[in-house]
């Protein structure tokens, strides 16, 4: 074990020798930290650029009308939308798996049908706090179908004639209300249904009637959170994180080839040292480099820009195994070439790929549909949903299990496939 140390203590020195490459581990993530947290702290996206919004429809009301409307919601070219209950809605959305959920309270059909009785159809709606920006575009997509609904309900005339004749048997049998206003009714209703019995087919009676009631709910379950990040720098930072333990990875495992084609391995093979010892020593000094890299960007983030995870536990647990992954990355990243300029290239390529598809250049939000599929097989998607988690998403420890577990499950494989090939490699 001491072998294991002092190999790994030889790499931690050289890392640290080298300005350029300490300063592209530690202080790059942390510029990119302040500079996106600040940035998207004014909000200001683009809208053009999304793809149809994921959202989960809660139809509590169970009417042909709830229903009717969910389907048009369903059939909308803007969303993609899938049924459940509230709980299920609830956690998808807070897990970062759809972007808002949507519930349809009792009586939202009657309303629908008739806004004449109990005024115009309310619904609540739970939105990713992360996605903000897709807020106001849901808010308008819901108001458009809404009217849509309600419009067809006025074209229709035999059953505007129908709610008439209803709201005039009520008033027969009301005898609390106010007169002037019940006098005033009976004598509007009968002159309206003998209007639009009269009117011509090809006519509509009204052109727009009121504007729907949609009221956003929390998402969050922690109450002093709002429903949101204490701000963009809980957002933020994970990301800066993620561009760190590229760096180390790619920089532990470029130096793997450099010390294979300076001979610096074959050295260490004529001393009393095994491969494993010298594999051991490798990804211990990667890992310590992973782990001290982000308590220090988290710890900045915590008193300087008030990053303060739900779950200090939680948070370790994503420290923990998103090094774990990235050391096995390093290992694999250290066979892919034989010259320090192939695996350099190579290894870049492979990690951009990563970072472009898992979120940690362009957001999750700007790609389309089968992009945001893609994405699931990335590691870095994964590692930034289990630090959300813990900072602000509210995982539980169960909910953890999905993202940590993938994380050591990357490490896992890419660690047996990189030990292999670079036993080949040495033989």
């Amino acid at each position: 074990m001491r072998r294991v140390i002092a190999l790994a203590k030889k790499d931690l020195r050289l890392l640290f020798r080298d300005k350029a490459g300490f300063f592209f581990t530690f202080f790059l993530p942390l510029i990119y930290c302040m500079f996106f947290g600040a940035i998207f702290a004014g909000g200001g996206d683009d809208d053009s650029t999304r793809g149809a919004i994921a959202v989960a429809v809660v139809d509590e009301d169970g009417t042909a009308s709830s229903q009717q409307f969910t389907k048009d919601l369903s059939d909308a070219p803007e969303l993609d939308v899938e049924v459940m209950g509230r709980e299920e809605a609830a956690n998808q959305v807070r897990r970062g798996e759809r972007v808002a959920y949507i519930v349809l309270p009792n009586g939202f059909g009657a309303r629908l049908d008739n806004p004449f009785r109990g005024g115009m159809p309310q619904m609540e709606t739970g939105i990713d706090p992360t996605r903000q920006a897709e807020a106001g575009m849901l808010q308008g997509i819901l108001a458009k179908y809404s009217y849509q609904s309600i419009q067809s309900m006025f074209s229709d005339r035999e059953k505007m004639r129908k709610f008439i004749r209803e709201s005039l048997g009520e008033l027969q049998k009301d005898d609390a209300g106010d007169p002037v206003t019940t006098g005033a009714l009976k004598l509007f209703l009968p002159a309206l249904d003998m209007f639009l019995a009269a009117m011509p087919e090809d006519q509509s009676a009204f052109g727009g009637f009121g504007e729907i009631d949609i009221k956003q709910i929390d998402t969050q379950r922690a109450p002093e959170r709002a429903g949101r990040p204490r701000s963009s720098y809980d957002v933020s930072f994970p990301q800066g994180v993620i561009w760190g333990l590229l760096g180390c990875a790619a920089g532990f495992g470029i130096s793997f080839v450099v010390e294979r084609t300076r001979g610096t391995l074959v050295r260490l093979r004529s001393a009393p040292i095994s491969r494993g010892q010298i594999i051991a020593g490798k990804a211990m000094a990667c890992f310590a480099t992973t782990i001290v890299l982000q308590v220090v960007l988290f710890t900045v983030g915590t008193l300087a820009f008030r990053v303060r995870p739900d779950s200090y536990v939680h948070l370790a647990l994503a420290v923990f195994c998103a090094s774990f992954a990235f050391v096995g990355i390093m290992m694999l990243l250290s066979v892919l070439g034989k010259t320090e300029q192939a695996a350099g290239g190579i290894g870049w390529a492979v990690l951009l790929v990563m970072a472009m598809t898992g979120g940690g250049m362009i957001p999750l939000m700007f790609m389309p549909g089968w992009l945001q599929t893609i994405s699931n097989i990335s590691p870095v998607k994964w590692a930034i949903l289990a630090m959300e988690g813990a900072i602000f998403r509210g995982f539980s420890l169960q909910e953890m299990m999905l993202p940590c577990g993938i994380l050591v499950g990357v490490g896992v494989l890419c660690l047996a496939i990189g030990i292999r090939a670079f036993r080949w490699v040495q033989e």
